[in-house]
């Protein structure tokens, strides 16, 4: 059974008031990241989890509320301290120049190193090794603009895993990899929170994805409201039909519980 952590938060958001276009799609979030935990955040498409993931990053506006890192209000932290600390892996990947994918890699080290510092032994290391982690060692000296869409997508993993962060906000960190590789980004994702002692948020679509690698769920119902507690309790086929407005059910085969959607017309 995934427990969640008692220790104290890394991450920490009170009171979060979030809106797109006038909408509020969070209301008075109370929210604890700390060591060891790996939230899930679901809910059907447009209903703020993007929107609340930038938040919780310092990078999109809020209507009220505050967030911390460290015990630190993050709204009078310089970004590059923010950057040691938390690191995000945003929805679409983009390289805006073409480099090699160790390049890329590599800049994610860039917070820990000097304005005028250059980049050490041990931080061409560091990106090797986060390069292996999600599978693309071997392409480490192919241009970033050569890569699948999948491949581009573990190289953006893989800069936020050579910044090594203690927190990780990852927006749909599956998206565009097929199922072998889903479970092995995961798990990698897994054994880093409960090995290191860090801590991730985030945003899915496959909830028998969260049943297997999230400690706890918040559910995003796109009108303020939201849900919030151990997965356990959360992942129930009532409270997922009701998030997702279809009706969801639950099937066990005693190793696992898996959801699937009830269908419609095509099972009549």
């Amino acid at each position: 059974m995934i427990e969640s952590s008692t220790h104290e938060p890394i991450l920490e958001c009170r009171d979060l008031c979030v809106s797109i276009g006038g909408q509020r799609v969070v209301d008075s979030l109370d929210l604890e990241v700390s060591a060891g935990q790996s939230i899930g955040i679901l809910g059907p498409n447009g209903v703020g989890k993007t929107t609340l993931l930038l938040a919780l990053a310092g990078v999109r506006g809020k209507d009220a509320g505050t967030v911390s890192l460290d015990g630190r209000d993050m709204a009078r932290l310089p970004r590059r301290e923010i950057a040691r600390g938390l690191g995000m892996l945003t929805q679409n990947t983009r390289f805006a120049f073409d480099a090699s994918a160790l390049e890329v890699a590599l800049s994610g080290r860039h917070p820990h190193i000097g304005t005028l510092g250059r980049e050490s032994a041990a931080d061409i290391d560091t990106a090797r090794k986060a390069l292996e982690d999600v599978g693309l060692d071997a392409l480490a000296e192919r241009s970033c603009r050569e890569l699948s869409g999948g491949e581009q997508r573990r190289l953006a993993l893989a800069t936020v895993l050579a910044q090594d962060p203690a927190v990780m906000l990852l927006d749909e960190p599956t998206n565009h990899l097929d199922p072998a590789r889903q479970v092995a980004i995961l798990d990698r994702l897994w054994l880093r929170v409960h090995r290191q002692r860090r801590c991730q948020v985030i945003a899915l679509h496959d909830v028998n994805l969260a049943t297997c690698y999230c400690t706890d769920v918040l559910m995003l119902f796109g009108d303020g409201r939201w849900e919030y507690g151990p997965t356990s309790g959360m992942l129930t086929a009532e409270r997922l039909s009701r998030l997702f407005e279809c009706e969801i059910r639950a099937i066990s085969d005693q190793r696992q519980t898996v959801f699937a959607v009830a269908g419609g017309a095509g099972n009549a």
